[in-house]
């Protein structure tokens, strides 16, 4: 079940990583725009809500780090 677990926040966290990245550039066109849909529709829910208690700062979102921590956490709990 652990591993099930560490295999989900493994593959969240490579798509919230190609999702930051892909933010970085303009709105992508072609299979880019369909990789960062499907990279928005999965990550969004876990980032909306962090962002409506972290503002910005200057310019950044920070619930990407946020959610990296929470993860790097999750995933330390769970080698206990």
């Amino acid at each position: 079940m652990i591993g099930l677990i560490s295999l989900a926040l493994t593959l969240f966290t490579l798509v919230l990583f190609v999702r930051a990245i892909l933010s970085w550039f303009p709105r992508p066109t072609g299979v880019l725009a369909t990789v960062d849909h499907a990279a928005t529709t999965i990550t969004e829910p876990v980032l909306a809500p962090v962002r409506r208690y972290v503002p910005s700062f200057g310019g950044f979102d920070l619930s990407f780090i946020i959610v990296f921590v929470g993860i790097y956490v999750i995933r330390m709990l769970l080698r206990v």
